[in-house]
């Protein structure tokens, strides 16, 4: 295994680890929001908010885009809106069922799935 990924998934992880990164996720998941609206909503001031912001923009968790003087973030790993979903539901002590399981649509996935397919049609014919 490779042991640069496996660092670079640990510090994804850890940086999900803290709450109030963890809750900025979880609010862009509904959608695109201003840093000011951010740190307004968590009642941070902006200098604590933007240092936050800027672990989870480093590590690709997500994407910012300038607008004139404001900022907006949005969540760039997408799957991860699922994945803590699962988490909550487990939690919470609901079964987990199979619509429920991770419907991760990152780039890696899709990878997986047509290498499958290359191995498949590569095998002989029965």
């Amino acid at each position: 295994m490779d042991a640069s990924l496996q660092q670079e998934k640990a510090a994804i992880f850890k940086a999900l680890g803290h709450p109030v990164r963890l809750s900025i996720v979880e609010t862009l998941e509904k959608g695109e929001m201003c840093a000011c609206e951010i740190a307004e909503l968590f009642h941070f001031d902006r200098t604590t908010i933007s240092k936050h912001l800027a672990i989870l923009r480093d590590l690709h968790i997500i994407e910012d885009r300038k607008d004139g003087l404001h900022i907006y973030y949005s969540l760039k790993m997408r799957c991860l809106a699922s994945m803590l979903q699962c988490v909550e539901r487990v939690i919470q002590g609901h079964p987990v069922y199979e619509e429920h399981h991770l419907q991760c649509f990152c780039a890696a996935r899709k990878e997986r799935e047509d290498e499958n397919t290359d191995i498949g049609n590569r095998l002989p014919k029965m």
